[in-house]
């Protein structure tokens, strides 16, 4: 378990923001990412019959779409135990294999910390 009181503010931040999404979505995921120039993009589980895509893909290809190059970190806000491996995969293509990745519970409270790698 990571401490969120030890958590930079910029990540609390996007822990937060990604909470808030899956809150007000009422989505199984909420999910944030910040780019290199510090811009954050924000968004919920995809699920519709021809699109399916989980939180944090999707603010990885929203990020990408705004023009982001790189990212700095991403959070994601679920009940999962773990990150994907897509999703850890989508965080390193834009920022490479060591963009720490926050998994965080419904609650907010980060659980784990690990890389995109």
């Amino acid at each position: 378990m990571t401490d969120t009181g030890a958590l930079a503010p910029e990540d609390k931040k996007i822990v937060t923001l990604a909470r808030s999404a899956r809150a007000r979505n009422q989505v199984p995921e909420g999910a944030a990412v910040r780019d290199e120039t510090g811009r954050t993009y924000v968004a919920g589980t995809v699920d519709l019959a021809s699109l399916r895509l989980s939180a944090l893909r999707t603010a990885v290809a929203m990020a990408v779409a705004s023009g982001a190059t790189s990212l700095e970190a991403a959070a994601v806000v679920t009940g999962a135990d773990s990150v994907s491996d897509e999703d850890r995969a989508a965080v390193r293509d834009l920022g490479g294999p060591g963009t720490p990745v926050l998994l965080a519970g419904p609650d907010g409270e980060v659980r784990e910390t690990v890389t995109a790698g």
